[in-house]
């Protein structure tokens, strides 16, 4: 987009705070991404005597995370700025680290996706006053707070499958 495009944007925040926001959520989108990357990464390659349940409980996962991302991203576009839209520039803005590993048990995998839903949760509630506080925008910080429930539900299926 062009700064003069940018510049004619009129919804009450300045660019700067519309950048900083975008900037949040192309770092969210990233580890969205990564997420739903490993989450499929493991609904492909989970094996044992769980396999059927722990297949379609990670595709129903995956899908889910997949209509955030496409959310997250409208978000940054709303703000006048690029989404992210590469596999280098998602694993070079992530905070998760992507999983490689085709190998892994059932309770390792469902563990490393907990793991990665809190850290999202963490980053998302300090994302949520961020959004508020220093870029003085009360939108990013509700998206935020939806979110932070989404991922407390799917870390609470995740923890309940570990007990």
């Amino acid at each position: 987009m062009s700064e003069e495009t940018r510049n004619s944007i009129r919804i009450g925040l300045t660019v700067e705070q519309r950048r900083g926001v975008a900037e949040m959520m192309n770092a969210l989108l990233a580890d969205e991404f990564v997420l739903g990357v490993k989450t499929k990464n493991y609904h492909w390659n989970v094996k044992g005597p769980q396999f059927h349940d722990l297949h379609n409980f990670f595709e129903a996962q995956y899908g889910a995370l997949e209509e955030k991302i496409d959310e997250i991203a409208e978000f940054a576009r709303y703000m006048g700025e690029p989404a992210l839209g590469s596999m280098s520039a998602f694993l070079e803005k992530a905070r998760l680290q992507e999983d490689t590993e085709t190998a892994r048990g059932a309770s390792e995998m469902i563990s490393n996706l907990l793991k990665d839903h809190e850290e999202v949760i963490r980053n998302l509630r300090t994302g949520i006053e961020t959004a508020e506080e220093k870029w003085g925008s009360a939108e990013a910080a509700d998206f935020f707070t939806g979110l932070v429930q989404e991922h407390e539900k799917m870390a609470w299926m995740l923890r309940a499958m570990l007990e």
